[in-house]
C-alpha cells in the first residue's frame, strides 16, 4: 500500500501534453487515474500585483497568538504587504513530537486551531482584521503527511502509507527507498481515493466555511500531479482562490493548477553568485575586474550574473503558465541553510531589489523588515528581535513602487523581462520591463567591488525617477548612460 512513484519532470513546451499524461501513469493506480487537463486557474484579481510576507506566528509576539499578532497588521499595510502567509495553525501533534512544541507541520487536526493561539473565533476576528484592511490571507496546507495523532490514524488507517507488515510509516523519499527522517509525521496514501475526498474536503473547509483566500500547499512536489488537478477543479469550482506550490514542478503550473511556485533554482543561484563573490561571511573568493581569485577546483563552481540570463532562458522553456516566488529568505531557509546575512552577506539588500522587481511576486519572511540577523529555532519557542524596523522603508518602497507600476505586476500581468547589455555582463545585471506605458529600468552590481556600466541600445532611453532617492530629481537615460556603482549597490529607475 506505498504511495505509487511520482516522477518530478520538467514540461517542455511543445510536449506538455504527452508529458502530462506520463505524469498520470505515473502518479495513480488505476482506481484513482483522473484525467489531467489544462485550465486557467481562477485567481482572484488582486494577485496581479500582489506582494507576500511569511508569518511565522509561533515566534512573531511572546505571546505567539492570534490576538497579539493583529497588533503588528497596520504597521504591515503601511509597509504595502498585500498576502499574509500564515505557517500552519492547526495543533501539533504530540506523539512522536521533536523538540518542546513540535514541528507545525506535524498536523494533529485539519479542522481545528492550535490551542496555544487561541481560538476558532479568535482566528476568525483576525481574519476579519486582515481583509478589513485590504489584505489577504492564505494558510500553510500540508498534504503529504499528518501528525501521528490525528484522527485520520484511528479512523482510516488505510488513508496512510503502510509497509508489509501493514505499519503506518513516515514519509520515504522515492529516489533512495529511505526515510526523509519525518518521523514525527506520518505518510498520507494517495492512491486511495477517499483519502484524496477527505483532504479536498479539508481544505474547502477553510475555503468556503472560515473564510481563507487560499493555501500555500507545503511539498507539493510530493503529491501526484492529478491529485492537484482533481483538488484545484473543487477548489475554482467554489471560487477564486490563491495556490501556491512549494515545488518546482512545470505541470503544477502548466495545467492551472497552481498560479505560483518556488523559484528554488532562482534562489539557490543567487547564494551561490554571493558566495562566488565573497559576499556571505567566512568565504575569501571574490571576483576582481572578472579576474578570478580562486583554486581552479573551485573556479568550476564559480557563478556570475551572467548565469541569471542561462537560468531565465531554462525557465522560458518549461513553464508556460503562473509565475515564480522569488525570495532571499524564507523559515526554511532561515531555520536550516541561515540568515540572508549569513548566506548573502553585504550583497542582501541587492539581491532583495532583484527578487522585487524579477517577473514574478517577491516574498520577504518574518522579522527582515527589521534586519534579523538571527536562525529562529523550529521546534522551540524563539522570539523575533524585532527592534527599529531598520528595513521597513527599504521594504516599503520596493512594494510601493509594485502597486503603482504594472510594469513589475505579476505574470502575464506585467511587463517582459528585457535584459540590457551594460558592457560589464558579468559583474552589473540590468534589465528593462514595460507594460501599458508603465517602465523600470533596474541595474545592480552584482560583485563585492565598483563596477563600471555602459547601457547600451535604445529600448530603456526616457526620462526617470529613481525610486531609492527621489530627491535627487528626474534621471534622464540615454544610449550614452554610462557610470559607476559601487559593491552591491542598485538603481530602480521607474517611469509611470
Amino acid at each position: 500500500m506505498t504511495r505509487s512513484a511520482f516522477v518530478i519532470g520538467f514540461v517542455i513546451l511543445g510536449l506538455l501534453t504527452f508529458t502530462l499524461v506520463a505524469c498520470v501513469q505515473e502518479t495513480s493506480g488505476t482506481d484513482t487515474a483522473y484525467d489531467i487537463h489544462i485550465k486557467e486557474p481562477n485567481v482572484p484579481d488582486w494577485h496581479k500585483r500582489a506582494n507576500i510576507y511569511e508569518v511565522n506566528l509561533r515566534h512573531y509576539t511572546p505571546e505567539g497568538t492570534f490576538s497579539a499578532f493583529a497588533g503588528h497588521l497596520p504597521r504591515l499595510k503601511r509597509m504595502g504587504v498585500d498576502i499574509l502567509w500564515l505557517m500552519p495553525i492547526h495543533p501539533v501533534s504530540e506523539e512522536k513530537r521533536k523538540g518542546e512544541l513540535g514541528s507545525p507541520y506535524a498536523v494533529g487536526d485539519y479542522k481545528a486551531v492550535n490551542p496555544d493561539y487561541g481560538t476558532m473565533e479568535d482566528f476568525k476576528m483576525l481574519l476579519d482584521s486582515i481583509h478589513a484592511l485590504g489584505m489577504y490571507c492564505i494558510l500553510d496546507w500540508v498534504p503529504n503527511h499528518t501528525g501521528w495523532d490525528n484522527p485520520w490514524i484511528t479512523e482510516h488507517p488505510d488513508w496512510y502509507s503502510q509497509d508489509a507488515d501493514g505499519n503506518i510509516i513516515d514519509p520515504i523519499n522515492q529516489e533512495t527507498g529511505e526515510s526523509w527522517g519525518w518521523t514525527d509525521v506520518a505518510d498520507l496514501n494517495y492512491d486511495n481515493p477517499d483519502m484524496r475526498l477527505g483532504m479536498i474536503d479539508a481544505m474547502r473547509f477553510w475555503t468556503q466555511e472560515v473564510g481563507v483566500d487560499g493555501f500555500r500547499v507545503d511539498v507539493a512536489h510530493s503529491v501526484p500531479v492529478d491529485f492537484w488537478v482533481q483538488c484545484s477543479d473543487s477548489l475554482y469550482a467554489d471560487g477564486p482562490v490563491f495556490l501556491l506550490a512549494e515545488a518546482e514542478v512545470p505541470a503544477l503550473r502548466n495545467t492551472g493548477s497552481f498560479v505560483m511556485d518556488y523559484g528554488w533554482e532562482m534562489h539557490h543561484l543567487l547564494n551561490e553568485i554571493a558566495r562566488s563573490q565573497g559576499a556571505n561571511r567566512g568565504t575569501s573568493a571574490s571576483l576582481q575586474q572578472g579576474n578570478l581569485v580562486e583554486t581552479e577546483e573551485e573556479e568550476a563552481e564559480l557563478k556570475t550574473a551572467l548565469d541569471i540570463d542561462l537560468l531565465l532562458a531554462k525557465k522560458a522553456t518549461e513553464y508556460d503558465k503562473g509565475y515564480a516566488m522569488h525570495f532571499t529568505s524564507n523559515h526554511d531557509e532561515n531555520s536550516w541553510a541561515g540568515t540572508e546575512f549569513e548566506r548573502m552577506g553585504d550583497g542582501h539588500k541587492a539581491f532583495a531589489v532583484l527578487t522585487a522587481t524579477f517577473d514574478g511576486m517577491p516574498l520577504i519572511y518574518t522579522g527582515m523588515e527589521s534586519a534579523m540577523d538571527k536562525q529562529l529555532a523550529f521546534f522551540t519557542k524563539d522570539e523575533v528581535p524585532w527592534g527599529d524596523f531598520e528595513y521597513e522603508n527599504f521594504y516599503r518602497t520596493l512594494f510601493h513602487l509594485k502597486h503603482i507600476n504594472q510594469a513589475l505586476w505579476n505574470g502575464k500581468h506585467g511587463g517582459e523581462l528585457v535584459k540590457i547589455q551594460s558592457g560589464n555582463d558579468q559583474n552589473i545585471y540590468a534589465f528593462m520591463r514595460e507594460k501599458n506605458r508603465d517602465r523600470v529600468v533596474v541595474v545592480i552590481n552584482l560583485s563585492a567591488d565598483t563596477q563600471a556600466y555602459h547601457l547600451s541600445g535604445d529600448q530603456h532611453w526616457g526620462v526617470y525617477s529613481d525610486a531609492f532617492n527621489p530627491a535627487d530629481g528626474l534621471v534622464s537615460v540615454g544610449s550614452e548612460f554610462s557610470g559607476e556603482l559601487g559593491p552591491w549597490e542598485y538603481m530602480v529607475l521607474h517611469r509611470e
